[in-house]
């Protein structure tokens, strides 16, 4: 190995163990929490006890299927060690950056085939607010983050036209990149938008029609027999694959403003200026459409031309995978809204591979801008990029540096989500955790009631299903058999944040209270229980 070469491998090295440090330094109370969070960490527990991957924060303590496995086993495994999941969390997401950052580096490079642009997309990551905050939560996307990097650099690996890349050992790649495919599934059910995205890759970058489909199988080979195994496991312990029901229930409004709105924080991540532009009117909406239809037509020239002329010169793979990635990763998400799951919402962390993708092609484009400044003859031409160039780099690393003081400073103050004081210094969760052995614990909030309390809840009834998003149709019955439950002095009613939430719900919990007796009442927290 060459010193140049040794020197880059160092200097991301370097950048990925800057990475590693930097969410340690960021989280000191542990990773933020939400409630899938809670639901790995309790996954998690439960394989380490013997049980299997169970909702052991539920009292129903049901196999899991809701969710895949591929994180909380990571979690389990790394609890062998003795080190509970709930910590365990921030030491295998805080390695998890750095190890992207490491692959991003990589693809860069590979891409590229610039050392410079490879570091220079490394350092993007690292100072990236937006991706910095996915990684300092509890969540399993850094961890399918690492298996979607890892999957197109074995791609670009088989496709490599270096003898390497060719025969028993390019097939080999082929077999790795599958079976990387498969644990991004087993991570994320969004996985199967990388499926796509290879297969389609297969069917554009191959000449023939015989090694289109000969590599097809082989990469179909290595993905099924992990997916259908969890889906077979699935199937026998609770007879329904992955949780999901095929109900129709479109995207609102305010869906799609969210999204909008976490994409205007990734492109400009400075608060006050973005505050200054959203003042126009569906400014950061055209931004959004302009860059999607652009990227649409780059990869329909290049795929297109490439299937229908096989002679013609192959594309550049990373950048192609990446961008057709990102069309298969929003279908695959829009479809899950609209057809399986009408509780997902454009938050950041859905966004964020998106994100990852879009950053391999701000690099690729930035690279290819660079090769033509360094390569036209034409002064104006040859300025005009220039400029281009070197404000688009300053604008990116300005922003990105102002952006994250601030965000590192807001995480350093305290836990984010349930790990922050509201929920830790809880008068109403030291209530609940006094209480008898064996009371039955309904309340709004089950997931946190597990994680301070160690015991498992009871969710409330409630007017409509968040996952169908159709009407539950049984609401009455629920609350007169809750509310019998209670009386009888075996259970307890915990309200979080009572009056908070809308009208409907607020509707239900007030129901819910009628004829019990308030015990606790503190910080807007509200406990019934039997009559003393």
């Amino acid at each position: 190995m060459t010193k140049p070469l040794l020197a880059s491998y160092l200097i991301l090295g370097l950048l990925a163990l800057s990475g590693t440090l930097l969410i340690l330094y960021a989280t000191p109370q542990g990773m933020g929490l939400s409630d899938d969070s809670i639901a790995y960490i309790a996954g998690a527990r439960s394989i380490l006890d013997g049980q299997g991957y169970r909702e052991a924060w539920l009292a129903s303590n049901q196999p899991v299927t809701h969710f895949p496995p591929g994180f909380s086993s990571v979690l389990a495994l790394v609890g062998i060690s003795g080190l509970d999941p709930l910590r365990g969390t921030r030491l295998v997401n805080s390695i998890l950056f750095g190890a992207n950052i490491f692959l991003l580096g990589l693809t860069g490079w590979r891409m590229t085939k610039s050392k410079v642009a490879g570091i220079v997309l490394a350092i993007i990551i690292l100072i990236n607010g937006s991706l910095f905050r996915v990684h300092s939560v509890a969540m399993s996307e850094p961890l399918y983050i690492f298996f979607t990097l890892a999957a197109f650099l074995s791609f670009w690996k088989y496709m490599s036209p270096s003898p390497i890349g060719k025969g028993v050992r390019g097939e080999g790649f082929l077999l790795l990149t599958a079976i990387l495919t498969a644990f991004a599934y087993l991570t994320r059910y969004a996985g199967l938008a990388l499926l796509a995205t290879f297969l389609v890759s297969l069917f554009i970058l191959h000449p023939t029609w015989k090694k289109r489909l000969t590599s097809a199988g082989i990469f179909l080979a290595g993905f099924i027999p992990f997916a259908l195994a969890w889906s077979v496991r699935n199937r026998l312990l609770t007879d329904n694959a992955t949780n999901r029901t095929l109900v129709y229930h479109p995207i609102t409004a305010e869906n799609i403003q969210l999204g909008i709105s976490n994409f205007a924080a990734f492109i400009l991540p400075v608060e006050e200026w973005r505050r200054t532009l959203i003042k126009v009117p569906n400014l950061f909406a055209i931004i959004l459409v302009t860059l999607i239809l652009a990227l649409l037509v780059w990869v329909l020239f290049k795929g297109l031309q490439k299937f229908f002329k096989p002679s013609t010169e192959t594309p550049e793979v990373l950048s192609l995978t990446s961008t057709l990635y990102i069309f298969a990763y929003l279908a695959s998400v829009i479809s899950s809204m609209t057809l399986f799951d009408a509780s997902t919402k454009f938050h950041l962390r859905i966004l964020a591979p998106v994100y990852v993708s879009l950053l391999i092609m701000l690099v690729y484009f930035g690279s290819r801008l660079w090769q033509s400044i360094t390569t036209t003859s034409l002064r104006i031409t040859h300025h005009a990029s220039r400029i281009t160039f070197f404000a688009l780099v300053f604008y990116i690393f300005t922003t990105s540096i102002i952006n994250l003081t601030p965000t590192l400073t807001q995480l350093r103050k305290g836990g984010q989500g349930y790990a922050s004081f509201q929920w830790f210094d809880s008068e109403a969760m030291k209530f609940l955790s006094e209480l008898p052995e064996g009371t039955r614990i309904y309340s709004n909030q089950v997931p946190p009631v597990y994680l301070y309390t160690g015991r498992p809840g009871y969710v409330l009834p409630d007017l409509v299903d968040p996952v169908t998003g159709l009407p539950r149709g049984n609401t009455d019955e629920g609350i007169a058999m809750l509310q019998a439950d209670v009386l009888t002095g075996g259970a307890a009613l915990a309200l979080f944040d009572f009056g908070a939430q809308d009208e409907d719900v607020q509707s239900i919990h007030l129901s819910l209270a009628d004829g019990l007796y308030l015990a606790f009442d503190k910080q807007g927290d509200k406990i019934y229980t039997a009559y003393p």
